[in-house]
């Protein structure tokens, strides 16, 4: 079974490495006769991109993507889509000095255990550059939904937090800050403390919620696909995440359950939204939204103590570009595994009804 492939139906399998030649992928099972607008997947890939702004890092990549195969005419032909990003400004050589030793809180050490040898370039495979490849096919499964609108913003930055609902806020914003936030004031905030925390050689985590619109009634399964457990288990891929929660989440265990229950009203929505748009793993047809914890990235410019692979004790200084903060350009990765899981669901649950 291979372990670069996403999805059942609609599949995504990646390659590609932090400083290779480049990143590609090949989608498959993606439904012939849909107009793609290239355009569209470029401004997510720009979104996702390096050296958008002075609070990410000041790698320069161009990031546009060539497709292979799959696209003629503008649209979907129902065989594989091929895709590649060429990486052009990776500088190897700032990771000469750490070819043997372990980082703190990455991968090398259970990569070099695991695999018995690791590409410590950038981190190779396990880089989050890897992610460039959802972005592109989670563009292309945003076009297929159509109807289905996915919006996800910062909604705090170390103790920062936006402290209105997403209903509150004017969700037209996120895009006009660096940080992507749509509440104004407090993006203000945000920037000013990442920007003081990059001075000092380190980094910052935070969260990123994210709504999903318009989802009709009934997609997930009850048992061991629940609609909740995919988006989970998606947004837990993402390099970085360190926890996920929908609906309520964690605040709902303070209520009592009378508090807590969605009540019905005539027309089947409910007065409370508590569940989140999910109940008994399915769709209820009102708004998911859920709430993904990214850990404050382990790349800092400060010294730290650590052993190298020899398991003798070094003192490590990282050299490089690297995010103080992956928040603002994590956006588009998680509405890409978002959509990724919802196109996959919305495929089976046609063929499920035409069996």
């Amino acid at each position: 079974m291979s372990r670069n492939i996403f999805g059942n139906i609609f599949k995504l399998s990646t390659f590609g490495e932090s400083h290779g030649i480049g990143l590609g992928g090949i989608i498959d099972g993606c439904p012939s006769g849909h107009c793609i607008n290239i355009d569209k997947i470029q401004y997510e890939l720009n979104r996702r991109k390096p050296g958008q702004s002075n609070i990410v890092t000041q790698r320069k990549e161009e990031d546009k993507v060539i497709f292979l195969s799959g696209i003629f005419k503008g649209k979907t032909t129902g065989t594989p889509i091929g895709f590649i990003i060429y990486n052009k400004d990776h500088k190897s050589k700032d990771y000469e000095n750490i070819k043997n030793i372990y980082r703190p809180s990455h991968s090398d050490f259970t990569y070099e255990k695991k695999y018995g040898l690791r590409d410590y370039r950038g981190g190779g495979r396990s880089s989050a550059r890897e992610t460039i490849c959802r972005v592109v096919a989670g563009s292309i499964a945003k076009q297929l939904l159509k109807n289905i609108i996915i919006i996800a913003y910062v909604s705090s930055v170390g103790p920062i937090s936006v402290n209105k609902s997403y209903k509150e806020l004017d969700l037209s914003k996120i895009d006009n800050t660096p940080i992507r936030c749509p509440d104004i004031e407090i993006s203000k905030k945000m920037i000013k403390l990442i920007e003081k925390t990059k001075n000092e050689g380190d980094t910052l985590g935070g969260i990123i919620t994210c709504i999903i619109k318009n989802v009709p009634i009934g997609i997930g399964e009850p048992i061991f696909s629940k609609l909740h457990a995919e988006i989970g288990r998606a947004m837990l891929s993402i390099n970085a995440v360190k926890g996920f929660e929908y609906g309520s989440g964690f605040i709902g265990t303070k209520m009592k359950g009378s508090e807590h229950n969605d009540i019905f009203k005539k027309n089947g929505k409910t007065k409370t939204n508590f569940s989140g748009g999910i109940q008994g793993g399915i769709s209820n047809g009102m708004d998911i939204y859920f709430r993904v914890a990214f850990k404050p990235v382990a790349t800092i410019i400060k010294k730290q103590k650590t052993i190298n692979k020899f398991g003798e004790e070094k003192i490590i200084k990282v050299k490089g570009r690297h995010d103080p903060c992956v928040l603002p350009r994590a956006i588009p990765i998680v509405e890409s595994m978002a959509a990724l899981v919802m196109i996959d669901f919305i495929l089976y649950n046609k063929i499920y009804k035409n069996i």
